[in-house]
């Protein structure tokens, strides 16, 4: 039985494309550990699945002073000797990252029992956990073409993000039946993420009236984001959140409008969904959002509006040229080379195994 350890964690970010990874490792013949924080959100995730954990001590590194920045230190020292201690005894074949702050601990650590590691980057440029990582990987996976740029080039692999497969296998008339809409007008679906987005949120209602005379709009709003006064609105449905219906919505939509988080483009490229995206601003982010949404603007695949120059009548404006001319972008994603990234990852791991046998 050949054995790996994945990790990650911090936001369901750093979690979500390793649980896309499980169907193909166990597939190949891998038993899969998952190493994370003791209580967050990666503890939660993999719950769901019968995949053993082992939760270690960790910290954050911040740019900015705290007082946390005192002890967290030895909170990642305490936590990169539980994870040599358990990889030491464990011996995986390989070490697969996908990124955040409880990973430094567990790739350092393997990197020193000279196991072999691979990570993850999702963003345009690498977030510093990584940057810690990168010098001990020896591949390193990331999303976008711009990235090649700013790794090693003896380690930079552009894979795109893995996606949960499920994704790909909605059905349309479910997500119809779903949200109460009628199969002969096309369908918006709007994300805002798990919390959320007030300004995406309140365009998108107030550009309804208008929106509603050509589409249906299905809204995931976010935790108590829905609108109680528009609950009976013919032809908008709202949703906080959605888990397995997820697919059918997607299989439902015809357009999209969206953050720019790393996994939810990657999510929309693996889908072909002519998007419009509007990244969370540079004042309420490290700015990973709008070099996201600048690549696959670039790159033809998606349509960019900035949130501080968000308005009503611009997102109608822009939602009906993305509508109209949606095949252009269909056509842009098919040709990308990030489609196959679990078939791509796979074979840097099962190659990254080899190399730790031999």
């Amino acid at each position: 039985m050949k054995k790996i350890v994945l990790t990650g964690g911090g936001s369901a970010g750093h979690v979500t494309p390793n649980i896309a990874l499980f169907p193909s490792l166990e597939n190949a013949g891998y038993e899969i550990t998952y190493m994370g924080s003791y209580d967050g959100i990666e503890k939660k995730l993999i719950g769901d699945f019968d995949i053993p954990y082992v939760g270690i001590s960790t910290g954050k590194f911040r740019r900015y002073l705290d007082l946390k920045n005192l002890t967290d230190p030895f909170r990642v020292i305490k936590g990169y000797s539980e994870a040599k201690k358990f990889l030491k005894s464990y011996r995986p074949d390989v070490v697969f990252s996908k990124g955040g702050f409880v990973s430094v601990p567990v790739i350092r650590a393997a990197a020193s029992l000279h196991i072999p590691c691979i990570i993850h980057e999702s963003d345009m440029t690498p977030g510093l956990a990584n940057k810690i990582c990168i010098p001990v990987a020896e591949r390193v996976c990331c999303n976008f073409p711009e990235t090649l740029k700013l790794l090693p080039e003896n380690k930079a692999v552009l894979t795109g993000s893995p996606i949960r497969s499920e994704l790909t296998r909605g059905n349309r008339l479910a997500g119809l039946n779903m949200c109460g809409f009628s199969a002969n007008t096309p369908v918006i679906m709007v994300i805002g993420g798990s919390l959320g987005a007030a300004n995406v949120n309140k365009a998108v209602r107030d550009a309804l009236p208008t929106l509603l005379a050509d589409f249906q709009v299905v809204h995931l709003c976010g935790k108590d984001k829905v609108d109680n006064l528009l609950l009976n609105t013919p032809g908008y449905q709202q949703f906080e959140y959605v888990k397995a219906e997820l697919k059918d919505l997607f299989a439902m939509a015809d357009v999209v409008i969206s953050r720019a988080g790393a996994n939810a483009i990657c999510e929309l490229l693996a889908l072909k969904k002519p998007n419009i995206l509007i990244p969370l601003p540079a004042s309420s982010s490290r700015g990973d959002q709008l070099l996201n949404a600048r690549s696959f603007e670039s790159q033809g695949f998606s349509i960019v509006i900035n949130e501080d120059d968000l308005t009503t009548d611009m997102l109608v404006d822009k939602v009906h040229e993305l509508y109209f001319t949606r095949q252009t972008f269909r056509n842009a994603m098919s040709n990308s080379g990030q489609m196959d990234s679990i078939k791509t990852i796979m074979r840097l791991i099962e190659e990254a195994a080899a190399q730790g046998k031999g």
